[in-house]
C-alpha cells in the first residue's frame, strides 16, 4: 500500500466537450500515468461523456465509474450525501493506489464536479496533492465549429450558467461584449426571449453534442421554445460594426 501522506495524487483532467481529438497531449499523459481513472456518472450503468472520451486513450479496466448527483439541485441533503459518498470512494482509491485521475468534460476549473470532489478529498486525505490539467471548453469548440468570434480588442467576455436564472442572462446580454450561456437547454424558451428583448438573437448561435454523433449547431433565431439537451451552449457575439480592429 502506498504511503498516503507522501504519494497520494488526485489530478482533475479536462477532456473537452466530447470530441476525443480535443483532449490535450498533457491530458492524455495524465490519464495514462494515473493508476485509476475515475469518471462521474449519475448511474453506474451508464456511459457518460467523460468516459466515452477517456476510453480512446486508456483501457476500460482502468476506468471506474463513480456516482455523483450531477443533476440534483432541489434536494441539498441528497446532493451533499452523494458528494460525501463519492469522496469516500475516491479517498479509498487514493489509499489503495496512490494516483487517481478524475476525468471531467470541459475544463476542471470551469463549472466542474471536480471542484466539489477536490474539496471533499482535501478533508478526507489532508496531505493529498491536488492538480488540474486544463481542457478545451464547450464555448471554444462551438466558436471554432460555428465561426463565431468570442472576443476582439477590448471586448469583455461573460460566461453565464442559465441554471442561475434567465434574469442573470438578460442582465449580461444588456451589457457590452460577448455573452456565453451554459446549460440552457431546459430554459431555451426564456433564453430566446432574453435574446429577442435585447436585440441579440440574430447573431447568436447555439450548439449541443459538439464533436459527437447527433451534433447540432444552429442560429439562435431558430429557437422555437422547445427544450434542448441540458448541456447546450450559446454564444451571443458582441455588437460589432464590421470594421477591422474596431474594438481596439
Amino acid at each position: 500500500m502506498p504511503d498516503v501522506m507522501s504519494s497520494s495524487r488526485l489530478v482533475g483532467v479536462g477532456v473537452g466537450p466530447g470530441d476525443p481529438e480535443l483532449v490535450t497531449v498533457k491530458g492524455v499523459n495524465a490519464l495514462r500515468a494515473a493508476d485509476v481513472v475515475v469518471v462521474p456518472v449519475m448511474d453506474t450503468g451508464e456511459v457518460g461523456r467523460a468516459e466515452a472520451t477517456v476510453v480512446h486513450y486508456v483501457p476500460q479496466e482502468k476506468i471506474l465509474r463513480v456516482v455523483f448527483a450531477l443533476n440534483e439541485r432541489s434536494d441539498r441533503s441528497r446532493r451533499e450525501a452523494a458528494w460525501d459518498a463519492a469522496g469516500e470512494q475516491v479517498a479509498e482509491l487514493l489509499r489503495a493506489h496512490g494516483s487517481v485521475a478524475f476525468a471531467t468534460i470541459g475544463d476542471p476549473n470551469v463549472y466542474s464536479t471536480f471542484t466539489y470532489l477536490a474539496h471533499t478529498i482535501g478533508e478526507l486525505v489532508p496531505d493529498v496533492v491536488v492538480e488540474t490539467v486544463p481542457g478545451i471548453t464547450a464555448m471554444q469548440d462551438l466558436a471554432a465549429r460555428s465561426g463565431a468570434v468570442l472576443t476582439e480588442g477590448t471586448e469583455p467576455l461573460t460566461l453565464v450558467p442559465v441554471t442561475a436564472g434567465a434574469a442573470v442572462l438578460k442582465d449580461a446580454l444588456a451589457g457590452p461584449g460577448t455573452v456565453v450561456a451554459y446549460k440552457f437547454g431546459r430554459q431555451a424558451a426564456e433564453v430566446a426571449e432574453a435574446l429577442r428583448e435585447t436585440g441579440r438573437i440574430e447573431d447568436a448561435v447555439w450548439g449541443s453534442a459538439l464533436g459527437l454523433d447527433g451534433e447540432s449547431i444552429r442560429s439562435a433565431a431558430e429557437l422555437d421554445g422547445a427544450a434542448l439537451p441540458y448541456l447546450s451552449t450559446l454564444i451571443a457575439p458582441a455588437r460589432r460594426d464590421g470594421s477591422r480592429g474596431g474594438k481596439l
